[in-house]
């Protein structure tokens, strides 16, 4: 099976052009096909009555409570967060990890939301994708019938313009097949929806159904066309949310118009960002200035993916989730590994589907909203960078220094400072532990410090370093740490003697303690 971004062979078909391993489908602009208002006017009932109009909701207010990168948007999401506010919550509990190769779960805090009760239950996510593989054992439980269609009799039962589409519709073949060949629909699928039965993987809204919506040949070859028709059958027969995990360099106008068409009704759609390298997203993510959300790709050590375009314009509505090395389901119960943007997307759509099953009243202005706002820039885990364990803290003010030593007596000279404004653009060696320790290693001293604002729950359970100190002299190495988890203050103090390199080894077993 295909690995995504590790082959250059293309396949061409009506004028779309996508990489048959890609995550992200990139696809050309010249699509042969146009949208056909009339000759299956049942299809799209709605649709002499649409404008292209942008949405009333803009980015500048989401901004305001979280910093926006242009590399990496509004962050990871976090899906504790978003469902939380979702129902006016501030987050919930922290509980264990699924560990293995659910560790995209893990990432986006998905265990969080199933504690509370929220898996999905209620949402219908449409994958236009290369299909789904309906009787995989991870996914058959988790897809959509359409209960008004009477399957393989012949006759259009429910009057949509599709007949026997009881597990959605295939818009390259215009039939009824939605069986996956190529595998990635099925992946993605995997992400979203894969079964909680203790086999293969475990999707991050578990409970949620998938929509089959083929738009891809078995080739990942396509039309703009059969784009825009599968997001508006997907709207037209329920679903909540959309993943599109494809991408082109130039907009489509036929597209744009069934994004604004979903945004009006309410359907969120998620689109991979493009695995180009790019400095801003790929089409159709690029129209997340006005509809849906755009998705980039990070590692477990929350680091953006080399291959994943970046946020670029801060009008986006752009997150990110993990795109690599991501386990799911293919086609003849099978599993493996993909790399791409395609498998960042699925996260955030699964997140979405567990918002919508907390609160189905959300609108898709409501779900951007909450997203950016929730998301965070913040390294997670046990990763040693005081400049984002500052600002995941709430921060209300802060410094760092350093002073030159010389044969072991203190000079007082401050070397570095920077003001609170300034946090966040740490550059050479500042930011990072390791860093300030090889600056002692040539006799200086490090500190830093902050006096943050952490009420009850208000860091979700992680711990922030408040405080840090290394000393380097020619007799004696000392480091201290001050660390606080919510309402409850941790304090540790390490001394030694000895190279930097064991008081290094001895403070990263202390701090793992608390950020593991």
């Amino acid at each position: 099976m295909p690995h995504d971004i590790t082959s250059n062979s293309l396949s061409s078909d009506k004028g779309l052009t996508i990489s048959s391993v890609s995550s992200v489908n990139c696809f050309d602009s010249n699509d042969n096909y146009d949208l056909n208002l009339n000759s299956r006017s049942r299809r799209h009932s709605r649709i002499e009555n649409l404008e292209a109009s942008t949405s009333s909701v803009t980015t500048d207010s989401m901004a305001a409570n979280n910093q926006f990168s242009s590399t990496s948007g509004y962050g990871s999401i976090n899906a504790a967060l978003g469902v939380a506010q979702a129902i006016g919550q501030d987050t919930f509990a922290d509980v264990a990890d699924l560990g293995g190769n659910n560790w995209g779960a893990d990432f986006v805090k998905a265990p969080e939301v199933w504690a509370k009760g929220y898996t999905g239950q209620g949402a219908v996510v449409a994958v236009l994708d290369t299909g789904v593989d309906r009787n995989h054992n991870d996914l058959q439980t988790n897809i959509w019938t359409n209960s008004k269609e009477i399957a393989d009799n012949g006759i259009d039962d429910d009057n949509n313009g599709y007949i026997d589409d009881a597990h959605g519709w295939n818009f390259d073949g215009d039939n009824k097949d939605t069986l996956d060949i190529n595998g990635h629909g099925t992946h993605v699928s995997g992400t979203i929806a894969g079964a909680n039965n203790n086999v293969g993987v475990t999707g991050i809204a578990y409970d949620a159904k998938i929509m089959p919506v083929k738009v891809l040949n078995d080739s990942g070859a396509g039309s703009y066309s059969a784009i825009a028709n599968g997001i508006y059958y997907a709207v037209n027969n329920g679903a909540n949310v959309i993943n599109l995990s494809l991408s082109g360099s130039t907009g489509n106008f036929l597209v744009e118009l069934a994004l604004d068409y979903a945004s009006r009704q309410g359907v969120i759609v998620v689109m991979a960002a493009g695995n180009e390298s790019d400095s801003q997203p790929a089409y159709p993510a690029r129209y997340a200035e006005k509809y849906g959300i755009a998705v980039g790709a990070v590692d477990k050590d929350n680091n953006i993916a080399d291959f994943s375009n970046k946020a670029g314009s801060n009008t986006l509505t752009y997150v990110t989730a993990p795109g690599v090395n991501i386990y799911s389901t293919i086609p003849d119960n099978g599993y493996t590994f993909y790399n791409g943007t395609s498998m960042a997307t699925p996260h955030v759509a699964g997140v979405v589907a567990l918002m919508l099953s907390a609160n189905k009243n959300l609108t898709d202005a409501q779900v951007r909203q909450i997203v950016s706002q929730t998301s965070s820039n913040s390294t997670q885990a046990a990763t040693l960078n005081l400049s984002n364990f500052v600002t995941q803290s709430n921060w209300t003010s802060s410094s760092f220094r350093i002073k030159q030593y010389e044969d072991g007596f203190s000079k007082t000279e401050e070397l570095a400072f920077l003001p609170i404004p300034e946090i966040g653009s740490w550059t050479g060696e500042i930011p990072t532990l390791s860093n300030q320790l090889k600056s002692a290693k040539d006799l200086q001293e490090s500190a830093f410090s902050l006096q943050a604002k952490i009420k009850n729950n208000e860091t979700s359970g992680n711990a922030v370093l408040r405080s840090q100190e290394f000393r380097s002299g020619n007799t004696f190495n000392i480091a201290s740490y001050s660390l606080s988890n919510n309402d409850k203050d941790r304090k540790e103090k390490d001394e030694g003697t000895g190279d930097i390199e064991k008081i290094l080894a001895e403070l990263e077993k202390i701090i793992e303690q608390y950020f593991s």
